[in-house]
């Protein structure tokens, strides 16, 4: 089960490469360098991961826990911006229908994401695959209402709100896929891992 999650995180990734981007970190230190560097977007990582490194240290589960806590931060933005602007009834037509299908989208990411976040904080060492199981598939679940919301919009006339859409589903995205590495890493270290030092 562990191996078909893996897979599947790797396929829902795999598009994302040449879309997403951030400016490279140069402050970040060891711990979070250590931890990122089983994510695909390591420079995102290292940016947003940083303020949680003295904490985290070499912890897999804190750094399971910053990466998901991280992503809800950013998809609570994006979801209150597309709000704002279904609220301004500046889209039409098509384009406020998959606006309204996207939020909808983001509704779920959120559910799915506080779930995974609860169950981090209540690892059990006698349940800890299954919990871990949990997780992964709700992170996976996550990252496929954000590529659906992005799906929506592939086909439409290329405006600047869509695009910075786009943009902002898309960081989002990638910050969703690297805490996905996070968790997956914990998953593979095991239950002896998810306790503080």
């Amino acid at each position: 089960m562990a191996s078909v999650n893996v897979f599947i995180t790797l396929v829902l990734v795999s598009w994302l490469t040449p879309l997403c981007s951030s400016e490279s970190s140069k402050n970040g230190d060891s711990y979070v360098r250590d931890a990122c560097s089983v994510t695909q977007y390591r420079d995102l990582c290292i940016h947003s991961l940083a303020p949680f490194s003295n904490k985290a240290k070499r912890n897999p589960s804190k750094w399971a826990r910053a990466g998901v806590s991280v992503t809800i931060s950013e998809a609570k933005t994006v979801f209150e911006y597309l709000l704002k602007l279904n609220r301004s009834n500046s889209m039409r037509g098509r384009d406020r229908a998959v606006l309204s299908d996207c939020i909808e989208c983001l509704e779920d990411t959120l559910d799915n994401l506080h779930r995974s976040l609860g169950v981090l904080r209540k690892l059990n060492g006698m349940t800890f695959n299954d919990q871990m199981g949990d997780v992964i598939t709700w992170m996976s679940a996550a990252l496929t209402d954000e590529d659906t919301c992005l799906d929506g919009f592939d086909d439409k006339e290329e405006i600047n709100q869509v695009n910075l859409l786009q943009n902002r589903v898309t960081n989002m995205t990638c910050i969703t896929s690297n805490a996905l590495a996070l968790v997956n890493k914990l998953a593979t270290t095991g239950p002896e891992n998810q306790t503080d030092p």
